[in-house]
């Protein structure tokens, strides 16, 4: 089909704005004069299908969200629904441009990496077809790369930095109005041409391991019945989802309006103040809709702001930034101008805003400085404690709890975030947190490509944040807010019958409580896999050394490969690989005591015997 002569003829692509309400891009699209066609689009792209870490979780919560916002298109116009296209953008773009005589496309503007290299690829292809490309910005309070530009081009590190830039770029903008209808679509037909090409993917399918059944999800251009129907989780072959999470926009925007409905909550909330060890989410629980752009940013930001209006000033005093949900928000716009500036964002190498400790269980790289995938073992102590942290079998029921929470819900609680991330990296394990981000990447639904690695850097202080002698307690900070342990006796059920003195500790029962339990640890618990203080000692001192030397991602010595050897050299001149375990520490003061009494030795035996 040639282009149409007369009328608009537009396609709104839609991606990580799975709404109507609170629309920058919806609204451009459809304020095109004179449209005689409009085609709400979502491209199943294989690149996401295998080329990213995604659980279950988070397909399932995409799928619904997906199919909520097809039938909010149909409520406006019930010829209307989100037509989803099987096979990569650059390929079936054109296609459908061509096919329908497309003279407009439109979609929300993205700043992460993967998403800027896609959609420049779209603008060459559109600039050569004659489409007119309108890219608006609508994901974020500000548009991240207007704040690197405004930041000289540098990526913002702290929130009060990226507040000084942003506080020049004026204020944030109303809520965009909600449509109240749509232009009909024209003729869907297209043919599939490309066949096998559109959706086929060259590189490591990083979710192979979770496909349980037949991948039928591209084999058709317009789904199995020709309909352009959203995907099901079984035609990517995959199993049933754990989490309770649901997704859409209808939930996203209940979950919002309970949330204002109280004012006093909303002025006087406090994220570090709410409790990681609540058996229900003490905190908001948007964060999922924020991340598909189920709710919009703006209807949260003035949606807090006409609440507070609304309060009476009881129940506590107001919270102020960066604690409050301005604070919060602000944050994600943050690390999504510091990802905009920094293309190795998501990485070690290369990395300008990270700093190098030798953490165990780094990307590896080829000569050509490509990454190797699958990524080569390492060495084996790394690997098991690795493997026990992500699987919940550390022997320390905080860490193991909210692990299991992680992966069964999708989610947990900013805070056990926290402990978990400090454990892997600078607490005790020394494992790089590209190791932990995969994990995130895959078990959250509310990953994003920007906060999930920024956050990463923060609590392994290689970005953001620098005091590494700041650890969590595995036994004493869970114990600050629930002596009980609620949320332990949920995830790790075999330590259920523990009293409250032994359920962070089950190691340190006697083996009479441990029997009363019907919890043997070592057979029915696992022992911890290490020495929780000694550990934290080793760490601390390692990065104390890694701070000295001030070597970042993008320094010659970490591209050539010598930083490592560089900190080696370092640790061997200060001890820091000797510190020593409590049990290592007892044994050495026990020799000193006999050799001081002379028990040390043979002849000190002997002579004692014959005394």
């Amino acid at each position: 089909m040639t282009k149409a002569k007369a009328g608009a003829r537009v396609l709104y692509w839609f991606r990580t704005d799975l709404r109507i309400t609170d629309s920058p891009a919806l609204n451009a699209a459809l304020a095109i004069d004179h449209t005689a066609a409009f085609y709400p689009v979502w491209c199943w792209d294989p690149n996401y299908v295998y080329g990213h870490r995604v659980g279950l979780n988070r397909w399932s919560f995409l799928l619904e969200s997906m199919t909520d916002l097809s039938d909010q298109l149909t409520k406006l116009n019930k010829k209307q629904k989100l037509h989803v296209v099987r096979g990569a953008p650059e390929k079936v773009l054109p296609m459908m441009w061509n096919s329908w005589g497309i003279t407009h496309i439109v979609w929300e503007k993205d700043s992460n990496a993967y998403a800027k290299i896609r959609d420049e690829r779209i603008k060459a292809l559109a600039k050569d077809t004659g489409v007119e490309v309108l890219e608006v910005h609508g994901r974020h309070l500000f548009d991240p790369t207007e704040v690197v530009k405004a930041n000289h081009n540098k990526p913002t590190m702290t929130l009060h930095q990226w507040q000084s830039v942003t506080g020049k770029m004026g204020g944030v903008d109303q809520p965009q109005p909600t449509p109240i209808s749509l232009p009909d679509p024209g003729d869907v037909k297209l043919s599939d041409e490309l066949g096998e090409e559109r959706h086929k993917y060259e590189g490591v399918d990083r979710n192979a391991h979770i496909r349980t059944g037949s991948d039928t999800c591209f084999d058709k251009l317009s789904g199995s019945k020709g309909d352009y129907a959203v995907p099901t989780i079984a035609e990517m072959g995959f199993g049933q989802p754990t989490t309770s999470i649901r997704g859409g926009t209808t939930a996203g925007h209940e979950k919002l309006s309970n949330f204002l409905s109280h004012p006093d909550d909303v002025a006087t909330f406090s994220k570090p103040r709410t409790a990681p060890t609540s058996l229900e989410p003490s905190t908001t629980l948007l964060s999922p809709y924020i991340k598909f752009g189920c709710v919009g940013v703006r209807e949260i930001w003035w949606g807090c702001k006409e609440a507070i209006k609304k309060w009476d000033g009881k129940g506590g005093q107001e919270t102020k930034e960066p604690e409050n949900m301005f604070g919060q928000l602000e944050f994600r716009d943050m690390y999504a101008a510091a990802e905009a500036a920094e293309p190795d964002f998501e990485r070690i190498r290369g990395n300008s805003v990270c700093r190098y400790i030798d953490w165990g269980l780094q990307n590896q790289y080829d000569k050509d400085g490509q990454e190797i995938l699958p990524r080569p073992r390492g060495g084996d102590e790394d690997e098991e404690r690795l493997a026990a942290w992500r699987e919940g079998r550390t022997g320390f029921p905080w860490i193991d709890a909210c692990m299991r929470q992680l992966k069964n819900e999708g989610w947990i609680h900013h805070l056990a975030r926290h402990s978990v991330a400090c454990f892997i990296t600078r607490g005790q394990c020394y494992i790089s947190w590209e190791r932990g981000m995969e994990v995130f990447d895959e078990w959250l639904i509310d990953w994003d490509p920007a906060s999930n690695p920024g956050n990463w850097m923060w609590l392994s202080c290689s970005a953001f944040f620098s005091q590494y002698y700041r650890v969590y307690g595995l036994v004493s900070w869970p114990q600050k807010t629930d002596k009980s342990g609620a949320l332990v006796r949920k995830y790790c059920p075999e330590l259920k019958n523990f009293s409250d003195k032994y359920i962070y500790a089950p190691h340190l029962a006697p083996e009479s409580v441990q029997k009363e339990a019907k919890c043997i640890i070592g057979k029915d618990y696992p022992f911890p896999i290490l020495d929780e203080h000694a550990e934290k000692d080793r760490c601390i001192a390692r990065l104390k050394n890694a701070f000295a030397l001030g070597l970042h991602g993008d320094a010659p010595e970490v591209l050539d490969g010598t930083a490592p050897d560089l900190l080696r050299k370092k640790h061997e001149e200060t001890g820091a690989l000797d510190v020593k375990t409590a049990k290592e520490m007892k044994e050495e003061k026990a020799m000193k005591k006999r050799e001081a009494a002379g028990d040390s030795t043979l002849d000190g035996y002997v002579k004692k015997a014959k005394r």
